[in-house]
C-alpha cells in the first residue's frame, strides 16, 4: 500500500494547488467545448477563417485593457466586437469588390494584429504582450472560469439544439435554404460560436494557439470515423485528454502549458494520421501492397499457362 501511496503522491500534487484546481477546471471546460465545436468548423472547412478571427483578436483586447484594464468580461466583450469586425468587414469587402472572401478576411485580420501589437502599448496597465499571445492557464481567475462556464453553456446548448438545420447548411447549404432555413443566420450564429470558443481559450493558450483548441482535435476525430455523432463526441474527448493532459505534463516538465497542450494534440493527430484503420498512411499502405502482391501472384501463376499453337489451328 506505501507503494501506491508513494507512486500517487506526485501525480496528486498539482490538485493540492488552488491555482491549479482552477486550471485544471478551465482546461476541461475549454478543451470539451471546442473539440466539440471543431467538428462544425471541420466540416463547414472554415479553418482559415478561425485562424484569422483568433489572430483579430488581439486589438479588441487591447482596446479593452485601454479603457476598462484586465477584465475579463472588458477583454471578452472587447475581443468579440473585434474578431466579428473583421469577419464581417471582411464579407462586406468581397461583396464589394473583386476580392475574394479569404482575401478580404486575411488582409483585414493581419492589419488587425499588427493595430493590436501597436495599440498594447497604450493600455492603462502594463501587459505583457507574450501573456495576450501565448496565455498563462495557472493564471485563471474566477472570471476566467465563469467565461469559461458560459461559453461551454452557451456553445454546447445551441450546437445540440440546432444540430439537425446545423447538418443541413454544412452538408447541403442549398437543400438547407429550400427547406426554408435561415442559412445566413446559422452561418453567422456558428461563427459567433467560434469567436466565443476562441475568447474563451485566450488565458488557457493565448491569442496564437487557440485555434489548437478549437482545430486539432476535431481534425484527429475525422481521420478517425466516419460518423457525425462520433466525430462529435470524439473531438470534444479528445480535447478534454489533450487540455489536462498538457497541463499535467507542463507542471511535471516545468514548461509553458499553452504550447504543451497544442503539441500533445499534435501527437494525437499525428498517431491518426498514421496509423488510423481506415485513412492512415500506414493501413492505406499496407493494403496497397497486398493488393499488389495478390496481381503479382495471379500473374506469376499463369506464366506457366502459355497457349501452344498447335498445326491444327495454324491450318485454321
Amino acid at each position: 500500500m506505501s507503494l501506491v501511496t508513494e507512486f500517487l503522491h506526485p501525480l496528486m500534487e498539482p490538485f493540492s494547488y488552488s491555482f491549479m484546481q482552477r486550471a485544471l477546471l478551465s482546461c476541461a471546460l475549454i478543451g470539451f467545448t471546442n473539440g466539440f465545436l471543431g467538428t462544425f468548423i471541420i466540416l463547414r472547412r472554415q479553418a482559415l477563417l478561425a485562424d484569422a478571427l483568433s489572430h483579430s483578436l488581439l486589438p479588441g483586447l487591447a482596446v479593452a485593457a485601454m479603457f476598462v484594464g484586465l477584465s475579463p468580461g472588458g477583454l471578452l466583450l472587447g475581443g468579440l466586437v473585434a474578431a466579428l469586425l473583421v469577419a464581417l468587414g471582411g464579407q462586406l469587402m468581397a461583396r464589394n469588390s473583386r476580392l475574394k472572401d479569404e482575401t478580404a478576411v486575411a488582409s483585414l485580420y493581419i492589419i488587425a494584429f499588427a493595430l493590436g501589437i501597436v495599440l498594447i502599448r497604450f493600455a492603462r496597465v502594463k501587459v505583457d504582450l507574450t501573456h495576450f499571445l501565448f496565455g498563462n492557464i495557472l493564471g485563471v481567475g474566477n472570471g476566467d472560469l465563469w467565461i469559461a462556464y458560459g461559453a461551454a453553456f452557451l456553445t454546447l446548448t445551441s450546437l445540440v439544439l440546432f444540430q439537425r438545420p446545423l447538418m443541413l447548411v454544412l452538408f447541403d447549404a442549398a437543400v438547407a435554404r429550400a427547406s426554408g432555413i435561415k442559412v445566413n443566420w446559422i452561418e453567422t450564429g456558428l461563427l459567433a460560436l467560434t469567436v466565443l470558443g476562441l475568447v474563451a481559450s485566450l488565458q488557457a493558450v493565448g491569442v496564437l494557439l487557440s485555434l489548437g483548441l478549437l482545430i486539432l482535435p476535431a481534425a484527429t476525430a475525422y481521420l478517425l470515423t466516419d460518423s457525425f455523432n462520433r466525430m462529435l463526441w470524439c473531438g470534444a474527448l479528445l480535447g478534454t485528454i489533450s487540455a489536462l493532459g498538457g497541463l499535467f505534463l507542463s507542471f511535471f516538465a516545468n514548461i509553458p502549458s499553452g504550447p504543451c497542450i497544442v503539441l500533445l494534440m499534435a501527437i494525437f493527430l499525428a498517431a491518426a494520421y498514421f496509423f488510423s484503420p481506415r485513412y492512415g498512411l500506414f493501413p492505406r499502405l499496407i493494403k496497397g501492397r497486398h493488393f499488389h502482391e495478390e496481381s503479382l501472384e495471379r500473374w506469376e501463376g499463369h506464366e506457366g499457362h502459355d497457349h501452344q499453337v498447335t498445326e491444327h489451328d495454324k491450318i485454321g
